[in-house]
């Protein structure tokens, strides 16, 4: 038995959910820039209370912890452990790339699909982006890296797999990559907690927790703060 309050801020999308035994029981989300300080424990007060729970009922907080954006990341998982500390509570982490490609297999009919490849992509900067590669059953292949996409991006791949492309930064590659027959692209996917919700539920059963006074966001390269023109 779990109930877990899930909190996803990588990305552009603010998004809280609450599961109990791998189920989601409710979630509130916003797609938009620059809002999750503002409105993240409002969600996570709104989803708690209709579904008729208080904080202490809560089993552990689950975070998408990155790679992703440096100010949503900082806000999702400073909640999160402020959380912990103050209910007494677990601290389960979540590549976000990960939830992105166990959401996607387990809300579309792709796990039949022997040669097909998920890539989720999370924007970064330019031609930039964070990624990693699944098969439509969830085997991760080919681990989290940044990468600069051009048009000879995963050509060797594209050769022999139908490669499945979706997340903002997909969006902004779909010129370059759209090229190769073998190539597809998802448009309009948006990040959830509630991707995240298979995940925890197993991290739960196997207790595997992170420590709550040393973790920190998975940011993958150094932030580089933008100059203001004089």
């Amino acid at each position: 038995m779990s109930l877990i309050l899930q909190i996803e801020t990588a990305t552009t999308s603010c998004s809280v959910a609450l599961a109990k035994d791998g189920a989601v029981l409710g979630f509130k989300q916003v797609n938009e820039r620059n809002l999750h300080a503002e409105v993240i424990t409002r969600f996570i007060e709104e989803i708690i209370s209709t579904a008729a729970f208080n904080y202490l009922d809560l089993d552990a907080i689950a975070v998408s912890c990155g790679p992703g954006s440096y100010t949503g990341l900082r806000i999702g998982i400073s909640t999160a452990k402020g959380l912990c500390f103050a209910l007494d509570k677990p601290l389960i982490a979540i590549e976000t790339l990960d939830a992105m490609a166990s959401g996607l297999i387990n809300t579309n009919e792709y796990r039949e699909k022997e040669n097909l490849l998920l890539c989720p992509m999370i924007d970064a900067r330019r031609m930039e982006v964070y990624t990693a590669l699944f098969t439509a059953q969830g085997n991760k292949v080919k681990s989290t890296t940044a990468s600069i996409i051009d048009e000879n991006s995963f050509d060797d791949l594209l050769k022999e797999n139908e490669i499945l492309f979706f997340g903002d930064g997909a969006e902004k590659c779909f010129n370059v990559l759209n090229k190769n027959p073998n190539a597809s692209f998802l448009p309009g996917f948006v990040n959830s907690a509630t991707y995240l919700t298979q995940k925890a539920a197993e991290r739960f059963a196997n207790k595997q927790f992170e420590d709550v006074a040393y973790f920190e966001p998975y940011y993958l390269k150094d932030f580089i703060a933008g100059k203001k023109a004089l």
